[in-house]
């Protein structure tokens, strides 16, 4: 039988008299590469946080391999935006590997063969056994996230979910970090829900796209929902959607929208705020992520 990595029906967050979204009907399929776009402060790691349970739906109903949303779920792997690690603990690459494990406990949990070969493994799996011996500290942020990949797939998770990855790396490890993310939903039939804004790195394996802004929300493939009619529905403002071979500009111009900049300034010419300066998506890669 199978099992759906994630199943989100009518789900609505509202905090007050806020709706950050509502009416959100999403499948994540085992394999499935999505995207979540959209400005920020919409609600985009509010989503995630919702499958992890941190978070309750304000209606509907939030599904997680077939049960019902938890804390803690080892079902759910989790990888968080890179930062720099301030910290004079002696914490190797494989201690922080290995608290996907059992961080929820004191210490650094129990060192039986089978912990550490799954650990091992983890670590195999994305490129990292010539470091992971070596102080966090000592290392740079591409081979720290490459770690913490490994850490949310120590479990052998169904569901991926990754939160701005890609923030604060240089180009090369965007495209590395995409690239192992992308390898591990392949090899290991995961579905993945990636909040991003640079989007660039990752269409060429995107199936389809959540895209929210100004309490609503679009899923479809690129194609579906990277057009001019439903960004501009979306955003509230003009959008154009220009199209260079087999690649696409996304513009906003006129008067800019409340969900796009500082009230009363303009946004002729400016691009969408999760879209990358000179960035342009091949789209005709972006159905063959699988």
């Amino acid at each position: 039988m199978r099992i759906e990595p994630a199943r989100l029906t009518d789900a609505k967050v509202a905090f007050g008299n806020r709706v950050l979204w509502s009416g959100l009907n999403l499948i994540v399929e085992p394999g499935e590469f999505i995207a979540v776009l959209g400005p920020n402060g919409v609600g985009k790691t509010t989503l995630l946080r919702v499958l992890l349970g941190q978070i309750p739906l304000t209606a509907g109903t939030a599904m997680v391999a077939g049960r019902p949303v938890r804390r803690g779920s080892t079902h759910i792997g989790y990888v968080p935006q890179q930062r720099s690690l301030e910290t004079t603990a002696p914490i190797r690459g494989r201690d922080l590997v290995g608290m996907g494990i059992d961080g929820h406990k004191w210490g650094f949990g129990w060192f039986s063969r089978s912990r550490r070969r799954r650990i091992d493994e983890a670590i195999a799996s994305v490129g990292a056994t010539a470091f992971a011996n070596a102080p966090l500290t000592m290392m740079s942020g591409g081979e720290q996230q490459r770690l913490r990949i490994a850490q949310a797939l120590v479990t052998n998770p169904q569901l991926l979910l990754c939160d701005e990855p890609l923030s604060s790396l240089d180009l090369r490890h965007q495209q590395e970090v995409t690239r192992l993310i992308d390898n591990a939903r392949r090899t290991r039939n995961l579905g993945v829900l990636f909040v991003t804004h640079e989007i660039n790195p990752v269409l060429p394996y995107v199936d389809r796209v959540v895209s929210v802004a100004g309490g609503k929300v679009r899923v479809g493939t690129p194609d579906e929902v990277l057009r001019a009619d439903v960004l501009s529905e979306m955003y509230g403002s003009h959008v154009e959607v220009f199209h260079r071979g087999n690649r696409i500009i996304v513009l906003a111009d006129e008067e800019r929208s409340p969900h796009l900049h500082a009230p009363g300034r303009r946004i002729r010419g400016n691009r969408l705020p999760w879209y990358s300066p000179k960035l342009t998506i091949s789209t005709a890669s972006a159905h063959s992520g699988r």
